[in-house]
């Protein structure tokens, strides 16, 4: 089968699980691996792969554009600034895993159809790429007031990257509630856990219905359907428990569990993210194949 060229801007561990992801794909052929720090794991697994390896940044890139027809960015939300400015009008496609929010905001299982044509799409964050599903689930049967989503993840999945772009975090996520899950409000909160041994991502979600009028069976349903959507691209992607119904208030409660590709099972949070973003990238891929058919 034929697959697009990618390349991975950021050597750290989010982009090396990246590459073992890639590696499993059938539309997405690992080219680059484009880092700052030579002796980063990125670098060295991407050259124990036969992979090209540059270490001096986008700049050494840009001298060799040809390796990589879409990039994901897994660096920082300031770093993605300036690497969405050097890749204007290079014709490639940019996936972002930082909460730059440049671009739209995509949620696979939501919104991924409408923005396939997109050069520089963006991934929110992963308790926006957990929550956001449900919260749009919900608001397919009644209309959202007010959606409030709480991540909590394990101190040991939070490297330098997430700990630097909390506030990112904050308010990347409670926009994404609104425009792509459909609440009239959003709110998100991130928790970093330091339990030993350390626990998987956990995500609560509380949506309060502007009506107190709705289906609960319809509701219910929606909800359970959409995980079953995420899970395909996400497995480690499950509901806790059925839908909790207490006045106009629905909690969900979920969690994540990661594959343990390159990051430990606990650190779902980036599992997802790196999951979704694959996920993006085969699509992108395939229709562009479908274009030149």
């Amino acid at each position: 089968m034929k697959k697009l060229k990618v390349g991975i801007i950021g050597s750290g561990n989010i982009g090396t699980d990246l590459m073992m992801k890639i590696h499993r794909s059938d539309v997405l052929e690992m080219s680059v691996m484009i880092g700052i720090d030579t002796e980063s794991e990125g670098l060295k697994k991407a050259r124990m792969h036969g992979h090209q390896a540059i270490n001096n940044g986008m700049e050494g890139f840009l001298e060799r554009p040809e390796l990589a027809d879409i990039l994901f960015d897994a660096t920082s939300a300031k770093a993605h600034v300036f690497h969405c400015e050097a890749l204007k009008r290079m014709n490639k496609k940019l996936i972002d895993l930082t909460p730059a929010a440049i671009g739209p905001f995509v949620v696979p299982s939501v919104n991924l159809t409408e923005n396939l044509n997109e050069e520089v799409v963006n991934m929110i964050t992963c308790g926006g790429q957990a929550t956001i599903p449900i919260v749009h689930a919900i608001s397919q049967v009644a209309q959202v007031e007010y959606a409030e989503i709480i991540a909590t993840i394990s101190s040991k999945s939070a490297g330098p990257g997430t700990r630097a772009n909390i506030d990112e975090f904050t308010q990347t996520t409670a926009r994404a509630l609104e425009k792509v899950g459909g609440a009239a409000k959003g709110k998100a909160i991130i928790l970093l856990n330091p339990a030993e041994p350390p626990l998987i991502m956990r995500d609560t979600i509380h949506c309060l219905l502007q009506s107190d009028s709705f289906d609960v069976k319809a509701i219910t349903a929606s909800i359970n359907e959409m995980a079953e959507k995420v899970s395909e691209y996400v497995p480690g992607y499950r509901l806790k428990t059925e839908p909790i119904f207490e006045g106009r208030q629905i909690t969900v409660l979920l969690e994540v569990e990661g594959l343990g590709d390159f990051l430990p099972v606990y650190a779902g949070n980036l599992d997802i993210m790196t999951a979704s973003a694959v996920k993006v990238g085969e699509e992108i891929a395939k229709s562009q194949f479908e274009q030149y058919v």
